[in-house]
C-alpha cells in the first residue's frame, strides 16, 4: 500500500505541516526580534535586567508543546487520507454552525491579540475587554461546536455510524480539550488583570522591554496559543470539506 493514494496523500500532509510548522516558527521568532542587532542598539538596559532580553523558558516550552500538538494533528490528517480509500468511506455532512465557530475562534485570537497590544501600551481598560471578550467569543465557539455534535446526533450521526464520522468526533473533540487547556491559562490571567498590575506604560523601548512582568509574557503566550488553535482549526475545517483533498491531489501532480 506504500504506493497507494492514500500513502502518497498521508505523506504530502506530513510535507504541508512541516512547511506550515516552520512558517509558524519563522513568524514567532520575527516577533522576537531575534533578527535585531544588539550591538547597534543604543540607549540603556531593557527592563527586567540581563534575563529579560533572553527567550523565555516559557516561550520555548510553549513552542515545543505546539510542535508536538501540531505533529499530532498532522498524524491525524494522514490517517484521515489513508482511512478514504476504502470503500465503506462516506463524507460527513458538516452542520452550518461550524461557519459560525470559525469565525468565533478568529475573532477570539484577534481580540486576545489586541489585548496583548494594549498591554504593551498600558491601556489597561483596552487590555481587560479583550482578556474578557475573547473568553466569552471562545466559549462561543466551544458551545457552537457542542451544538454541532448535537445536531448531527440528532440526524441520526453518532461516533459508531462510520469512520467518517468517527474522525470527525474524534479530531473535534481532540481540539475542544486544548480549547479548554487554554481558557484555563487564560483564567489565571484574569485576576491579574483586574487587579492594577497587567498593563504598565511603556517606560524604555527595546527588544527586550518586558511590560507588565509576567502578565505581559502570559498574554504573548494565550494569544500565540489561540493563533495556533485558529490555524489548525482551519485546516481541520479544509479536512472535512475536502478542500484539502484537492490541494493533496495538486501537490500530487507536481511531486509525479
Amino acid at each position: 500500500m506504500a504506493g497507494s493514494p492514500g500513502a502518497v496523500a498521508a505523506v504530502t500532509v506530513v510535507l504541508v505541516f512541516v512547511v506550515v510548522l516552520l512558517g509558524f516558527a519563522a513568524w514567532w521568532l520575527v516577533q522576537q526580534r531575534v533578527m535585531s542587532k544588539p550591538w547597534l542598539e543604543v540607549g540603556p538596559d531593557p527592563v527586567g535586567g540581563p534575563e529579560a532580553a533572553g527567550l523565555p523558558t516559557a516561550k520555548i516550552a510553549l513552542g515545543v508543546f505546539l510542535a508536538v500538538v501540531g505533529a499530532l494533528f498532522a498524524l491525524f490528517a494522514s490517517a484521515y487520507f489513508m482511512r478514504m480509500e476504502f470503500p465503506d468511506w462516506r463524507p460527513t455532512p458538516l452542520p452550518r454552525i461550524l461557519w459560525v465557530n470559525t469565525l468565533l475562534l478568529a475573532l477570539a485570537s484577534v481580540l486576545l491579540h489586541c489585548a496583548r497590544a494594549a498591554e504593551r501600551e498600558g491601556d489597561r481598560a483596552t487590555v481587560r475587554l479583550g482578556l474578557a471578550a475573547g473568553g466569552v467569543a471562545t466559549l462561543g465557539f466551544l458551545a457552537g461546536q457542542l451544538a454541532a455534535w448535537r445536531e448531527l446526533a440528532a440526524g441520526g450521526l453518532l461516533l459508531d455510524d462510520g469512520p467518517a464520522i468517527s474522525f470527525f468526533y474524534l479530531l473535534t473533540g481532540l481540539h475542544g480539550l486544548h480549547i479548554l487547556g487554554g481558557l484555563g491559562a487564560l483564567a489565571l490571567v484574569l485576576p491579574t488583570a483586574w487587579d492594577g498590575a497587567a498593563a504598565r506604560p511603556r517606560a524604555v523601548p527595546g527588544p527586550g522591554y518586558a511590560p507588565g512582568g509576567g502578565v505581559g509574557l502570559s498574554l504573548e503566550l494565550c494569544a500565540t496559543y489561540w493563533h495556533f488553535l485558529l490555524l489548525v482549526w482551519v485546516g481541520l475545517l479544509a479536512l472535512f470539506t475536502g478542500w484539502a483533498a484537492g490541494v493533496v491531489a495538486l501537490c500530487r501532480q507536481i511531486l509525479a
